[in-house]
């Protein structure tokens, strides 16, 4: 089927680059938070945004007036019933988007696709609380969502070839490109990426090194662009955790047990930057590591 309109659920940090994308791409997007000053915040974000990419050279005024033109915005969960796609990209919980899902259930259209942007959580157990799990994928953004490339396609156990193929020609339309994972915990990027950061956190907590040495060495000896604990610091401390969890409950295996240390910076809810503090101190100028 074609796709002609989105919905978004969650205006954060995610939800707000996805908007961006799809109203770039050239779909009517419908973004929904249950906050309207969230859902002000987002816009704006994307306007600025938006604007960097014309400043740059990567898009004209002309492309970012029509996406902005393209992109509403409501509090309401049911208004995004009429949409031919839904990405919900809500709290990584999962009894959050269950209920997101069984609130939009009642509004959809029989065509629509229902995708979740979780970086973790089991597609097939999300589609299975649904009427339509044969349309049902996970739709894993990376973040900053404008800027990475890589899309991760997750097929539950019950999702169609439709379903995926129609999902295939969305990510190409978007301009990027698509990884296809098997629905198990973590799915690739987190399944490899988070067991780093949390044994960074490990030698960090043991001794090892300090913030400032781990990053250096895995920036200059590794040439990774961002150390771990960095990293660790953007994605958000109480989403590492989340995901080294589900690992750990997933696949009952001690080598995912989250950091004691890393389980303690997310109870004093010092999360990273979107709380100011975490490995670094974000609070100045220049931040400043915390350990």
């Amino acid at each position: 089927m074609e796709i002609r309109t989105v919905g978004v659920v969650g205006a954060g940090q995610m939800g707000n680059g996805i908007a961006h994308v799809f109203a770039v791409a050239g779909y009517e997007v419908l973004l929904n938070d249950i906050s309207a000053e969230a859902l002000e915040r987002a816009v704006a974000l994307i306007d600025r945004n938006l604007e960097r990419q014309v400043s740059r050279g990567k898009i004209t005024a002309e492309v970012k007036d029509a996406a902005m033109a393209r992109i509403s915005t409501t509090t309401r969960l049911a208004d995004l019933g009429k949409a031919d796609l839904i990405v919900e990209s809500a709290t990584e919980r999962e009894t959050v988007k269950q209920a997101i899902f069984e609130d939009l259930l009642p509004h959809l259209q029989p065509h629509t696709i229902l995708t979740s942007n979780t970086s973790s959580i089991s597609i097939t157990r999300l589609a299975s609380r649904t009427d339509r799990p044969e349309r049902f994928m996970g739709f894993h953004f990376m973040n900053p969502v404008p800027v990475m490339q890589l899309v991760e396609l997750i097929r539950g156990i019950a999702t169609d070839e439709a379903t995926y193929k129609t999902l295939l020609g969305v990510v190409e339309k978007l301009g990027k490109t698509a990884a296809s994972s098997e629905d198990f915990p973590a799915f690739i990027v987190n399944r490899i990426l988070m067991p780093m950061i949390n044994e960074a956190v490990y030698t960090l907590y043991e001794g090892v090194g300090n913030v400032r040495s781990i990053d250096e060495s895995m920036k200059l000896g590794a040439n990774h662009p961002m150390g771990p604990l960095e990293l660790a610091d953007f994605i958000g401390l109480d989403t590492c955790l989340a995901i080294m969890n589900v690992l750990h409950d997933g696949l009952a295996d001690t080598k995912y047990r989250p950091c004691p240390l890393l389980t303690k910076y997310v109870e004093a809810g010092w999360l990273g930057r979107k709380t100011g503090r975490g490995f670094y101190d974000y609070r100045g100028d220049e931040p400043v590591p915390t350990r």
